[in-house]
């Protein structure tokens, strides 16, 4: 499973862990799902390896807010983010943020859960944005969809 943020905030950007603004909810989620046996702190992220998981971005420019993101920007991550995906060849790729999604793969109606897009073989499940500023999903909530994709995953 390779995870896939939108782009590095500035404290990532600044401590080099993904997810590491303490408001975020990624990892509480990541450990509520299943997928690791307990809440990892953000400068753990190497773990993610022994449990099968790795961890990437859409963009790799670090910004204070996604939406400071050029529509350029995202169509070439997500070029750059297949090229890693036809390469590393992980069963699935978990892109965080519907938002980016759209943007980056050029998908307008994509919504949250499985794709029927696949680069190559890996299969694409969008997931809600862990972010603080994504009210309309609580850390409960998210952990059901990373849940649902955790057991297709095992499947």
């Amino acid at each position: 499973m390779l995870f896939c943020g939108i782009n590095p905030g500035l404290m990532t950007a600044a401590t080099g862990h993904h997810f590491a603004r303490p408001g975020n909810r990624f990892w509480p989620v990541l450990h509520l799902s299943g997928f690791t046996p307990r809440l990892l702190k953000p400068s753990e992220q190497q773990e993610l390896l022994s449990y099968g998981l790795g961890i990437t971005n859409v963009v790799a420019r670090a910004s204070a807010r996604a939406d400071e993101l050029s529509a350029e920007e995202y169509r070439e991550g997500g070029r750059l983010l297949a090229l890693k995906v036809a390469r590393l060849r992980p069963r699935w790729l978990a892109v965080v943020g519907v938002t980016a999604y759209r943007a980056a793969f050029d998908d307008r109606k994509a919504q949250v859960g499985p794709q029927e897009r696949t680069i190559g073989d890996t299969r694409v499940w969008v997931l809600p944005n862990p972010s603080g500023l994504n009210a309309h999903w609580t850390a409960a909530t998210m952990a059901e969809e990373f849940g649902r994709l955790r057991a297709a995953a095992e499947a």
